[in-house]
Formats: structure tokens, C-alpha cells, sequence
């Protein structure tokens, strides 16, 4: 069994608990995830199935999507709703407030990650520092904002933004939502998280575990969708000899190669009929394996 899942993670288990309820479901180990989702966290989580772990490299590189829920005037440990508060102050905010700011966060930023993450330091998660009240000096990373706007506004004591925000892997959202309350002056925390899209994958055609156990239950899979669904590049088309000498490791020169001119530059998935054969990597006039898949 081999491709790619768009599992809806629900509310309460973490991407490893989803993990391993596929491989009971699925009853196969060879399962993977793509990048970790908070416990709280609902939305996209692909997941790779055998030969589609090969993948999860490159789809874990590709970026996201969120609508995010923050709320002004409060601060906590965890940057937010699961930890305990710090501090409360009465915000004097208005929409345009927030919009003026936004505009600071969109592009190359730097973030320092959260003390409450799976970042390591030393051959210890951060998280486990900070569930013994120690602080590490954390070095801070450079991300990516693709795209941030507010989606709605809600004028309350303590007022909450919606936002949408289109970014770049490694992006922690609720340091986004204590920075952007930091810049304003009053503090703020991420009070809901919602994964929209993770690479090509959409939480309009994702499958929650209901839905694909009862489709398990009848012997179908029709939420086990093909290797070349999980990644976001160009594809090439190779005849059966070419593809045997891509698999051994051999080059090929591009008069040999079907394409499009889209798929002239850098990476590209490797196909042989229907099938995902490797990743590909363009060097002058000759295409070259970068990973072999199968």
C-alpha cells in the first residue's frame, strides 16, 4: 500500500497519535506524518503511506496556510489557550490598529520558537525545559509570511482577530500572535488554530477518521490518493528505458526527456507512465536522479 492521506487531525491527539491509529486502521506500519501539529491544533495533516514516506521530506518543505484566532490583552507561558496566564491588560484597540501592523509582518521575518515546542536543544525538546520552569537562550530563524490579512474583527473587553496567513515550514503561529500583540503593546495569545492547506493538500478534501474507517470497513480506500498528489512540482515523463537508468542512478539528456517548459528549471517529479518514479534535478542540459522513489 503506497501514497499520500489528507487526514483532518481532530482536536486532542497529537500527529503521532494519528500516525498510529492509520497503522491500526490500515494495518501497516510503514506511516508517517509530515511536520507536527499541536494536540489543539484542528486541519490538514498528510500523512505518507509505504513508499510515500520517501516523501515526507518534500512535503513537509512546502508551505502552509492558517486561519488563526488571536486574542489582545493577554499573555500566556504557552502563547496559547492551553497554557497559564502571565499577564492581562485592557487593550485600547481598534481594527485599523491591527491592519497598520500586519502590514510589518508580512515577508522575511525572524522568530524565535516558543520555550513550549519540539525544537531541541542539547538532545532535550525545549518543551521539556520549560516543563521544569528552566528558560534556554533560544537562537532565532528566519521564516517566511507569505501572505497575512484580517478576516474579521470582534470589538469585545478583550478584543480577537481572525486572520489568515499563508507562510513558509517551521513557522510557529502562536509566537506569530505574541509578536503581533508585543508590536501592539498590549499582549496577546493564539486562542484557536485552524491548518488549511498544507502544500497541495486542502482542508476542503481532507478525510476525518470516521470517514475513512467506515471506507476501511467496506475494503475500499478511496482517500489513499497517488504518490505524485504530494508534491507541488513540475512533472517529467520518462520512457521505460530511460526510467530503469534513472533508477540506477544514470543521467538524462533533456532531448530524451517529455516536458513542459515549466519543468525546465530545478526539481521535478520523475514519472514513468502513471507512476512517481523519484524526484529529479536539472543540471545544464541533462536531468539527473535526486531520489529514487521506486
Amino acid at each position: 500500500m503506497d501514497g499520500i492521506i489528507n487526514v483532518l487531525k481532530p482536536p486532542g491527539m497529537t500527529s503521532s497519535d494519528v500516525v498510529v491509529w492509520m497503522r491500526k486502521t490500515l494495518k501497516t506500519k510503514k506511516i508517517g506524518h509530515t511536520g507536527t501539529l499541536d494536540p489543539g491544533v484542528v486541519g490538514v495533516l498528510p500523512l505518507c503511506v509505504g513508499k510515500g514516506t520517501r516523501l515526507a521530506e518534500y512535503i513537509t518543505e512546502q508551505g502552509k496556510a492558517y486561519l488563526a484566532e488571536v486574542t489582545f490583552g493577554i499573555m500566556t507561558d504557552t502563547q496559547d489557550s492551553f497554557g497559564e496566564t502571565i499577564q492581562i491588560k485592557r487593550p485600547n484597540l481598534c481594527k485599523a490598529d491591527v491592519e497598520r501592523v500586519l502590514m510589518k509582518f508580512e515577508g522575511r521575518v525572524s522568530q524565535i520558537p516558543p520555550m513550549f515546542s519540539a525544537v531541541r536543544k542539547d538532545g532535550k525538546h525545549l518543551y521539556e525545559y520549560a516543563r521544569q520552569g528552566i528558560a534556554i537562550e533560544r537562537t532565532s530563524r528566519e521564516i517566511s509570511i507569505y501572505k497575512i490579512e484580517l478576516k474579521n474583527w470582534y470589538e469585545e473587553e478583550f478584543p480577537r482577530a481572525l486572520l489568515y496567513i499563508e507562510c513558509s515550514k517551521g513557522t510557529y503561529i502562536r509566537t506569530l500572535s505574541h509578536d503581533l500583540g508585543q508590536a501592539l503593546g498590549c499582549g496577546a495569545f493564539m486562542s484557536y488554530l485552524l491548518r488549511v492547506r498544507s502544500g497541495p493538500f486542502v482542508i476542503q478534501e481532507s478525510w476525518t477518521l470516521e470517514e475513512m474507517e467506515e471506507a476501511v470497513l467496506k475494503s475500499t480506500f478511496p482517500f489513499l490518493l497517488p504518490l505524485t498528489a504530494g508534491i507541488d512540482l513540475p512533472k517529467v515523463y520518462l520512457s521505460a528505458a530511460r526510467a530503469q537508468a534513472f533508477r540506477h542512478g544514470l543521467s538524462t539528456k533533456r532531448e530524451l526527456v517529455k516536458t513542459s517548459a515549466q519543468a525546465l528549471t530545478s526539481y521535478v517529479q520523475v514519472i514513468e507512465g502513471e507512476e512517481l518514479i523519484g524526484i529529479g534535478v536539472w543540471r545544464e542540459d541533462s536531468l539527473y536522479p535526486h531520489k529514487v522513489i521506486g
